[in-house]
């Protein structure tokens, strides 16, 4: 499964704002604070790696045999 630009960066949105209203007052708050802030990384990661991916650029049109001869 994929997911598309707007849908990683809507979730990341929604784990920040998650992150900014925290208040830790336990162990286990501190651990869903972990959790979410290894869940921003990673949303950062696929964020950064769908950039990374270059773009397909498609071949040229395949030649007749007339043209590619008078290439040669």
């Amino acid at each position: 499964m994929t997911l598309s630009k707007e849908s990683i960066e809507t979730l990341l949105d929604l784990v920040e704002i998650k992150l900014g209203c925290m208040e830790v007052y336990d162990r286990e708050d501190a651990r869903e604070l972990d959790s979410l802030e290894g869940c921003r990384r990673e949303l950062i990661a696929l964020k950064s790696a769908g950039r990374a991916r270059p773009k397909v650029v498609p071949f040229a049109a395949q030649r007749s045999a007339p043209a590619m001869k008078a290439l040669a």
